[in-house]
């Protein structure tokens, strides 16, 4: 019989070498675990539907504690089975912390979102995909309880017409595909989809994508954004205003790039907000 057969181990003798005192005076900010990759179920307007979400979790670290125990992190999402919305990660960010002893530690993943879009004259539905991070911070209170500090970030893909390039040509104008990333703050009790994000920016472009057209839709997103061109300056300031009027966001970074169509490099604009 294998003496170092871990059924014949038992925990509680074994040394916590993470526990024990560390003398160098050095708190840490962050620690923890980056790049897991864990599928989840994500809760949306349309359905749910299945995706995978790379995972960032750390915790504060006392200066006279040696380590953090890395694996709970692992055990913490292995229990995340619900569908998840922006509820989901306050709860997951709040139990982390007397999981791990900790008095502040910060949950984010980033996955692909996917909304089902009909397409504007045909109505032929397809799915459009964005890339999307959640993000909260925990931090202990007086009470015992903890504080969460919630954000949301959308990367959403548009099209942009140039207004200069229709004023002086004859006939056409230059457009290109434009990514607006929009980063927001909520209180942890705000009730936002990324679906409402989504339409922040869609809304303000020369026109919105779709991922399958049919012809007639062609000619309606060609005549649209030609009546509808936009600097890189107008869509990152429309955006802006849509999310500065937005009572559920306490403070936006957003931010605009056009991958220009005549000229070997992008353009871009930003603009920070804290209301």
């Amino acid at each position: 019989m294998n003496d170092l057969n871990p059924a014949f181990l038992k925990a509680s003798a074994m040394p916590d070498v993470q526990s024990t005192l560390d003398e160098r005076a050095l708190p840490i900010e962050q620690v923890g675990i980056r790049g897991v990759r864990h599928p989840l179920t994500i809760r949306s307007k349309t359905g749910s539907f299945p995706s995978v979400g790379t995972f960032e979790m750390d915790v504060a670290l006392p200066a006279h504690i040696k380590g953090t125990h890395m694996s709970r992190f692992m055990a913490l999402l292995q229990k995340q089975d619900a569908a998840v919305d922006s509820t989901t990660i306050v709860t997951l960010v709040r139990d982390m912390l007397p999981l791990l002893d900790a008095k502040e530690g910060h949950v984010q993943f980033t996955y692909t979102h996917f909304v089902k879009k009909a397409a504007p004259v045909s109505g032929v539905e397809s799915l459009m995909d964005y890339e999307v991070t959640w993000m909260a911070t925990a931090k202990q209170n007086a009470t015992g309880g903890s504080d969460v500090e919630l954000g949301l970030r959308a990367q959403v893909p548009v099209m942009s017409l140039c207004p200069c390039s229709k004023e002086i040509s004859e006939f056409g104008a230059h457009n290109q595909r434009s990514h607006v990333t929009m980063t927001v703050a909520l209180d942890s009790k705000t009730q936002m989809t990324v679906e409402d994000l989504v339409a922040a920016a869609e809304s303000e472009a020369s026109s919105e994508l779709w991922g399958l057209l049919k012809r007639p839709d062609e000619k309606w997103v060609t005549e649209h954004s030609y009546s509808n061109p936009k600097f890189v300056e107008d869509l990152v300031r429309d955006v802006a205003g849509n999310l500065k009027a937005d009572q559920r966001i306490r403070s936006f970074v957003v931010e605009a790039e056009n991958f220009e169509s005549i000229h070997n490099h992008s353009a871009f604009a930003r603009i920070s907000h804290q209301k």
